[in-house]
């Protein structure tokens, strides 16, 4: 999802977006309007979820007596539709949450993505996250595997990856994990889907509010630093995102 900016400070995609996500819930809350405004440009968006979260973020499920294979199923059923309702493609690894642990093979797996899919951006989690160590786990995973599958000498198939950008979508806690946007993604056409997606997700009902609020927060962040002249609706939804490698261009804007 490389993006370029149009004359009312939306983006649009030009290219794969690949969503490393470490619980099946995540990418929507963090990176919906982000996915939903490739599909709609009629790129690819792919969302690679390394758990099902069926161990830390299905708290009602176990309340209700369901066991671990029930509650794999229900929050993978749940995955599948947010990600129908967003327009991706997702692919489950079910490596486990609570801790998901970093291993070769794992990290491995997400090389072969990467050289299959051949992404023009990448977005995953933070890098710090004193609430949830998945997150951060997920994060370097996705980092060195694309730094793995950048090495033409590494035993995988297809051709060496490039150098999407890496861009850390916001996490629930931003100001306990050092998060300072320096990208705002106005995804205000986009965002009755989100919302939709999010819908798709029970077992979180509680995130459905506090992600809508969150848009509109940074809706006002994104006409504040865009400009008067832009023709920005009244109200906007924005997603906040940190850049990890630095951008190149030839012009400074």
């Amino acid at each position: 999802m490389k993006t370029t900016s149009t004359t009312t400070g939306a983006q649009s995609a030009t290219g794969p977006l690949l969503v490393i996500s470490a619980h099946a819930g995540d990418f929507v809350w963090r990176a919906g309007g982000a996915i939903a405004l490739t599909a709609a440009a009629g790129e690819r968006a792919k969302v690679v979820c390394l758990s099902y979260g069926e161990r830390g973020e299905s708290a009602r499920a176990w309340r209700e007596g369901k066991n671990l294979d029930e509650i794999k199923a229900e929050r993978r059923a749940e995955a599948e539709q947010a990600a129908q309702a967003l327009g991706a493609e997702i692919e489950f690894l079910d490596a486990g949450d609570y801790p998901l642990l970093e291993t070769q093979e794992l990290t491995d797996r997400l090389v072969h993505v990467y050289r299959e899919f051949e992404p023009a951006v990448v977005l995953t989690h933070t890098l710090a996250d004193p609430y949830n160590g998945d997150h951060p786990a997920a994060a370097r995973m996705a980092i060195q595997a694309r730094i793995l599958a950048q090495a033409i000498g590494y035993d995988a198939p297809g051709e060496p990856l490039g150098a999407p950008p890496v861009f850390h979508f916001e996490p629930h806690q931003p100001e306990q994990c050092d998060f300072k946007p320096d990208t705002l993604l106005d995804i205000t056409p986009v965002f009755d889907r989100k919302r939709k997606a999010m819908e798709c997700l029970p077992a979180q009902q509680h995130m459905w509010d506090y992600y809508t609020d969150l848009a509109k927060r940074r809706g006002v962040q994104l006409k504040r630093n865009a400009g008067p002249n832009l023709g920005l609706p009244h109200t906007c939804m924005a997603e906040a995102f940190v850049r990890l490698y630095p951008q190149t261009t030839g012009v400074l804007a």
